[in-house]
């Protein structure tokens, strides 16, 4: 698991890296294919990205990045909702297919395994201990 500042640069097909003009930083990335990790980062899609929303950043995560990052590849994106402690979770529909099925939305709230990555849970209630509860 990587966390901020990460850059993960998304080339388009064999363009070399002082071409590649997409490069993002993901609040947390998770790449299971060390070959894709050098000094300045990943070049290619991670397995997992996990984006925190803000209300400065959350259209760019639910729209802009979601679709850059089915078209690259990601496995799965998560979109967590800090106040109201929901994720919504984008996840490719089957092995080949280019698409996010439908999303899938849980509470984050205790420990909560990954349906996508074997052996990881998020303890959601320690990941959140700092963060206010609403009302």
């Amino acid at each position: 698991m990587l966390p901020a500042p990460f850059d993960v640069r998304l080339p388009r097909e064999d363009e070399a890296d002082d071409e590649v003009e997409t490069v993002v930083q993901p609040d947390i990335s998770v790449v299971c294919d060390v070959a894709k990790l050098d000094e300045r980062g990943c070049r290619g899609a991670p397995d997992l990205v996990v984006e925190v929303l803000s209300p400065s950043t959350a259209g760019r995560d639910h729209l802009t990045k979601r679709a850059l990052y089915e078209r690259h590849g990601v496995r799965e994106y998560w979109l967590v909702h800090p106040i109201d402690r929901i994720v919504t979770v984008h996840r490719r529909r089957g092995e080949g297919e280019g698409k996010f099925g439908v999303p899938e939305l849980f509470e984050a709230r205790g420990v909560v395994p990954s349906v996508g990555f074997d052996g990881l849970a998020i303890d959601w209630d320690q990941a959140f201990a700092d963060v206010p509860a609403l009302g």
